[in-house]
C-alpha cells in the first residue's frame, strides 16, 4: 500500500526530514521496492540508496536502517510505511552521500522476523545489490532499538558496527521499563530477558542518549545499558547531547543536533570503510 492509497493522512512528523545534509545527496542512487521476503501480510521490499559513485559490480558497505514498529500497524496510525517517513529518507541519502549503501525496508506483523529475513536476503544477494555482506552496520533510533540490539546478538560477530540513537535499550535487575513502553507504544521487543552479557564483545557501538528526552524513564534504559557496556570493556562511544529532546535529528534545527548527526556518519564511514 502507498502512502497515497492509505486510508490515514500522513502525521507531520512523517514529513520531517534530518536536520542536517551533505553534499552529494540529491545524486544518491535508488532502487526501490525490491522484493525481499513474502510474510503472511503479503510480498515485502527494500529501497536501496547507492553512493553517487558507486560503478557496476562493485560491492559498498551498508547501512540498515532498522525497524521495530510493524508498518501495518504505523500506516493506520501515521499514514505511511517506515522506510516512506522523511526522517528514513533523508539518513538513507546521507550514509549514500557518505560513501556507504544504505537499506531502508516494509515490514508486516512480524518485525523482528522480517527484520532477520532482510538481513538473510541482503547477505545471500549481495552481489546484485551492490553491497559488502562482510561489512554491514546498523542504525536505529527509539523504539525500533530493541530489534537492532536482537539483531547484534543473534548475528554476533557477522554486524560491523551499530549505532543507536535515543532509544530503550534493554530491562536489567528486574526492570520492566522497556517491556511497559513496547506494550504502550507497540514496538517489538526480542531482548526480553536478555543483558549486556549477550551483545558481541567486539562490535563498535555508538550510543547517542538525549538529555531532555520526553519519554518516561527512558533514559534509565540507556544510563543501565552504557554502566553495564562499559564495566564489560565493550568498543563504544557515548554522546550525551545535553540538550537534546527525543526525535532531535528531525525536530531540532540547530548546530547541535547536526553536530551529533555527523558525529553518527562518521562512526558509521569509518567503521565500515575501514580497509576499504
Amino acid at each position: 500500500m502507498s502512502p497515497e492509497s492509505s486510508a490515514t493522512p500522513r502525521n507531520p512528523i512523517t514529513q520531517k526530514p534530518v536536520v542536517y545534509t551533505l553534499p552529494g545527496t540529491d545524486a544518491v542512487t535508488v532502487r526501490r521496492d525490491i522484493e525481499y521476503h513474502v510474510a503472511d501480510s503479503g510480498p515485502l521490499t527494500l529501497d536501496l540508496y547507492q553512493p553517487p559513485d558507486a560503478t557496476r559490480g562493485e560491492r559498498r558497505p551498508a547501512v540498515v536502517f532498522v525497524s521495530g514498529f510493524s508498518d501495518v500497524g504505523a500506516q493506520k496510525v501515521i499514514g505511511c510505511r517506515f522506510k516512506e517517513m522523511e526522517s528514513s529518507i533523508s539518513w538513507a541519502r546521507l550514509a549514500a552521500a557518505s560513501g556507504l549503501a544504505a537499506i531502508v525496508y516494509a515490514n508486516g506483523t512480524d518485525p523482528a522476523a522480517d527484520a532477520r529475513a532482510l538481513l538473510g536476503y541482503v547477505r545471500d544477494h549481495a552481489a546484485s545489490l551492490g553491497v559488502d555482506e562482510k561489512r554491514i552496520g546498523l542504525w536505529a533510533c527509539s523504539g525500533h532499538v530493541p530489534n537492532a540490539l536482537s539483531l547484534l546478538m543473534e548475528d554476533r560477530a557477522r554486524v560491523a558496527c551499530a549505532a543507536f540513537c535515543y532509544g530503550f535499550m534493554l530491562d536489567a535487575g528486574g526492570s520492566t521499563i522497556v517491556a511497559d513502553a513496547s506494550t504502550t507504544y507497540r514496538f517489538v521487543n526480542p531482548c526480553a530477558g536478555k543483558s549486556v552479557a549477550d551483545v558481541p564483545r567486539g562490535t563498535p557501538l555508538f550510543v547517542v542518549r538525549a538529555g531532555r528526552d520526553e519519554f518516561p524513564r527512558l533514559n534509565e534504559t540507556i544510563d543501565g545499558f552504557v554502566a553495564a557496556a562499559l564495566a564489560a570493556n565493550l568498543p563504544m562511544t557515548v554522546v550525551n547531547y545535553a540538550g537534546g529532546s527525543h526525535a532531535f535529528d528531525i525536530v531540532d534545527d540547530s548546530d547541535a543536533s547536526r553536530e551529533v548527526v555527523k558525529q553518527i556518519l562518521a562512526f558509521l564511514r569509518g567503521h565500515l570503510r575501514r580497509g576499504v
